[in-house]
């Protein structure tokens, strides 16, 4: 996992500027773009509560930031007003949390997660939280894809049914690569038509997709994929680059870059469709890159949000 070094440097330097970089791309781009710039400590390797992830997310020029369910929940009403106006101060929105629900497992867990669901999701709802994902694994060691099929519909129609109820849309993110799809005994849903069918079998308002570049390229899929989309469609969008001199099937899911870091995937085609689309969700880097999660988390926030800024003003 490597942050090419000569990337690295261009987006630290460019980091340095980045009230510069924040002005620019609001005077370039504000005007074609509804998608929001969005931090995901998480997703970098950063670890930061509520309140730290809010600053960074001011400080380095972002639009939206991860919610945390748990921490919005133990907030009196009081806590929650302060905590909204700050956030509007700052310009800044939730974009879209977690799903807390494990429904990979038995059904004892299943079960479990699915007793705490309203809570969390009361939680979010109370915050004005409207979006929220997971993400689906790709292979399973002993169940088919039709009876993996048919137990991801039953669990994940109850999971959106108890979201939908609390006015929160459901995003799910197919996994690409082939050496993880074909890493266990069957094969599962690895691309977005596939996505589609499930989604379609769950059959509740709000569940969509959780759009990732990374799985777009690496699930062999075109611009024409991209165009079967409306905005409804797209809960989340993650944003990432490969590792140059891979071919496709080679590339590992843990092992990517920030945006722009190689130009191995077309973010250019990427993000001029999702834009004509009207697309207007949160895009957050989730680069899985064990050099950027050295880094101090400062600059480990900066170099993420140097990259965003470079990859949203590829939009025209």
């Amino acid at each position: 996992m490597s942050l090419h070094r000569r990337s690295f440097i261009q987006y630290s330097s460019a980091a340095l500027f980045t009230g510069f970089l924040t002005n620019f791309v609001s005077a370039s781009d504000s005007k074609q773009r509804l998608m929001k710039l969005d931090l995901s400590c998480g997703r970098i390797g950063v670890k930061a509560n509520q309140k730290q992830a809010i600053d960074y997310a001011s400080k380095y020029g972002f639009e939206a930031v991860v919610p945390d369910a748990g921490y919005l929940g133990q907030l009196s009403a009081s806590q929650l007003a302060d905590l909204k106006a700050e956030m509007q101060n700052k310009n800044l929105v939730f974009s879209a949390a977690g799903m807390p629900v494990d429904f990979r497992k038995d059904e004892a867990k299943f079960k479990q997660g699915i007793a705490s669901l309203p809570a969390s999701a009361a939680a979010l709802q109370r915050a004005g939280v409207t979006r929220t994902g997971t993400w689906l694994m790709p292979t399973h060691a002993e169940l088919t894809y039709n009876a993996n099929f048919k137990q991801h519909a039953r669990r994940l129609k109850e999971i959106s049914r108890i979201l939908s109820d609390h006015g929160l849309r459901f995003g799910m993110e197919y996994v690409g690569p082939k050496t993880l799809w074909s890493s266990k005994k069957y094969p599962y849903i690895h691309s977005m038509p596939e996505t589609k069918e499930l989604i379609a079998e769950i059959d509740v308002k709000g569940v969509g997709l959780i759009l990732d570049s990374w799985h777009w390229y690496t699930a062999h899929e075109t611009k024409e994929d991209l165009l079967t989309l409306t905005n409804a469609d797209i809960v989340a969008v993650d944003l990432n680059d490969a590792p140059a001199g891979l071919p496709i099937d080679e590339q590992i899911d843990q092992k990517r870059e920030l945006p722009m870091a190689t130009g191995v995937i077309d973010l250019a085609t990427f993000l001029n469709v999702l834009n004509s689309l009207g697309y207007d969700g949160p895009v957050r880097a989730e680069p899985f890159n064990a050099a950027l999660r050295k880094l101090p988390a400062d600059q480990a926030v900066a170099a993420t949000a140097a990259a965003m800024k470079q990859a949203v003003a590829l939009i025209n």
